[in-house]
């Protein structure tokens, strides 16, 4: 099927504000997490690092199963996925307010509303890439503020519902709230299909050319049927074999037409098998190549310094720079920062300047005099300072302060996307950002578990904040070195200057 040209607007921009709300509901829970993640040490007894797990799997297994989720998308569309997601996140929620251990709750709130918040990430960013173009960076742009003020707003909201109603009431309604995704997929119209088909192919001729280096000749279906006639020539001699002789049946028909009838139809039927088993294994052998090619192209991406530096980077981040958004209202809990002095929630201020550093770095990363790749180290190192400053934070103040600047740090998410591209090109971006997000999401999975059981250990998040900016300060400092540009002055032959960035110099893909 053909998709019309990209509108750039008109019903695109209900399927922006729709895309909004979509991630705003699905993200907002998951990412507040750590207010329900206080009331869950209460409820359980578990130890920090055990509970940490929750909202650990409900972040993570989303990134995890990413290349799962775009399969999803791809072969039903992002009206449906949408709409199954909606009853997974919804369902996910509801189910945990029943639950009666944490064993259970990783299951119903780690990997349900896990997993439906991943299909739901990629339906809105695919529909949303089908209907615009030029405009595409802002609708992108826009729709992933969605998750930021979702932290924002359930921050304070679950605190609320869970001091009216109770840890099962507040996921009761919150469930409930979730089930307006429904209503937002709903309206995610499909991109209507061009007016002219297109010609109809054979099986055989549809799939690719590019893949042609298995064509093989003819004789090989020549030897297939030759094969086949074999063995229906040993059926037909094992049957007269045992067949009685004594038996016959009359035919109303003359002998010769009989056999001239049969002979056609056997050669027919064998024909027919044998194009078909001729198709299977050219196809296997096709697929066979594509496995090799995705592992051959997986390879050379690493081969490029600045992206296996970049993998490193991101794997550290995500598990240091995560676990502040689950774990702040326990370290100010456990700071002995008394409730009256909590103007905001610190998951709220760590969403709303998550929002703000999502537009604002984006919006440097357009500037044509800004190194991407060096903007993105300075927010790694200036975030890992920040979390070694945590254990120093004594006061609600200070805390917020530390929160704001980890959230508008955290808005870096907003230009990997353009740090990807510059690294590896525009032809491989997909292939890499998804080696990379799955690596982020196996960093948020372990990330605050690691935290939780550093205070486990040490009864005091000092420890485990100091390891958390370590983490981070290491990724931004190994990204930092496989980015300068000395690297392309220790190859023996000259090369030709770069262009656009000094980074690409380091790269041998």
């Amino acid at each position: 099927m053909e998709f019309k040209k990209s509108p750039d607007g008109g019903w695109g921009w209900v399927i922006v504000l729709v895309s909004f709300f979509t991630q705003f509901l699905c993200y907002g829970s998951p990412l507040a997490v750590g207010v329900l993640y206080i009331e869950w040490l209460d409820a359980f007894g578990e130890g920090k690092g055990k509970t940490a797990w929750i909202g650990s799997l409900a972040s993570g297994v989303g990134l995890l199963a990413s290349p799962v989720c775009s399969f999803c998308v791809s072969s039903f569309g992002a009206r449906p996925v949408t709409i199954f997601s909606g009853f997974m996140v919804a369902g996910g929620l509801m189910l945990s307010s029943f639950a009666p251990n944490i064993y259970f709750l990783f299951f119903s709130y780690g990997i349900v509303v896990g997993l439906g918040c991943g299909l739901l990430y990629t339906a809105t960013v695919t529909i949303t890439c089908q209907y615009f173009d030029s405009r595409r960076g802002l609708a992108l742009g826009l729709i992933s503020t969605g998750s930021s003020i979702g932290l924002f707003i359930y921050a304070a909201l679950q605190r609320l519902l869970i001091e009216f109603y109770g840890l099962d009431g507040c996921l009761l309604i919150v469930g409930a709230l979730a089930l307006n995704i429904l209503a937002c997929g709903s309206l995610m119209r499909p991109l209507q299909s061009s007016d002219c088909p297109l010609p109809e192919k054979t099986a055989l001729e549809s799939v690719p050319d590019r893949y042609s280096i298995y064509n093989e000749k003819e004789k090989n279906l020549e030897e297939s049927i030759s094969i086949l006639e074999k063995s229906y020539s040993n059926e037909e001699k094992c049957k007269s074999t045992l067949a009685n002789g004594d038996w016959k049946q009359e035919s109303p028909l003359p002998k010769n037409s009989t056999a001239m009838a049969h002979t056609k139809e056997t050669e027919t039927y064998k024909k027919k098998v044998a194009e078909q088993t001729y198709f299977c294994k050219q196809l296997a052998k096709r697929k066979w190549q594509l496995y090799k090619n995705y592992c051959g192209e997986t390879v050379a991406l690493f081969k490029n310094k600045v992206f296996s530096a970049l993998f490193i980077a991101i794997l550290l981040f995500d598990i240091g720079g995560f676990p502040p958004s689950l774990l702040m209202e326990d370290v100010a809990r456990s700071s002995n920062v008394n409730e009256e002095d909590f103007i905001m929630p610190l998951v709220s201020i760590l969403g709303i300047m998550t929002a703000v550093g999502k537009l604002l770095l984006g919006i440097l990363a357009d500037f044509k005099w800004i190194n991407t790749l060096y903007l993105y180290i300075a927010t790694l190192i200036i975030m890992g300072l920040a979390l070694c400053a945590i254990p120093l934070a004594k006061s609600y103040v200070t805390l917020a302060i530390l929160s704001a600047i980890l959230g508008f740090l955290t808005g870096n998410w907003s230009i990997f996307p353009y740090v990807t591209t510059k690294t590896v090109g525009i032809e491989k971006l997909a292939h890499a950002y998804g080696i990379l997000m799955f690596f982020a999401g196996l960093g948020n999975s372990l990330g605050p578990p690691i935290v939780g059981w550093f205070y486990d250990w040490t009864q005091t998040y000092d420890i485990a904040f100091y390891f958390s900016g370590f983490c981070v300060l290491i990724g931004g400092l190994i990204l930092l070195l496989a980015a300068l540009p000395f690297w392309g002055t220790c190859n023996k032959l000259p090369k030709p200057a770069p262009t656009m960035y000094l980074y690409k110099v380091a790269s041998n893909a």
